[in-house]
């Protein structure tokens, strides 16, 4: 007898990622919010975000101030852009 190909499918179901939540948690826990959107991007921002706190308490404290909020905007942006791209590439991917 023989031997007949098995062509099985495979579906693989992957949900895609809310912009409005990845927002939400950046604005709420700042770059460790970002662990929802890229993992690879939170562990960046949060080392910067320590590097930089810690040169400007160094070298002027007062620019520490002006340091959060800029940290913060850009963490929420590379956030909600990293899940557009997700979404992008697992719409792409269907």
């Amino acid at each position: 007898m023989a031997s007949q190909g098995n062509n099985t499918q495979h579906v693989v179901v992957t949900s895609t990622k809310s912009v409005g939540i990845a927002i939400l948690l950046t604005l709420i826990f700042g770059s460790i919010g970002m662990f929802y959107s890229t993992v690879k991007g939170a562990i960046i921002m949060t080392l910067l975000t320590i590097v930089l706190a810690v040169v400007f308490i160094a070298s002027n404290p007062a620019m520490l101030i002006a340091h959060f909020p800029v940290m913060w905007l850009i963490s929420i942006i590379w956030g909600a852009m990293a899940v557009k791209s997700y979404n992008k590439e697992i719409l792409a991917a269907a």
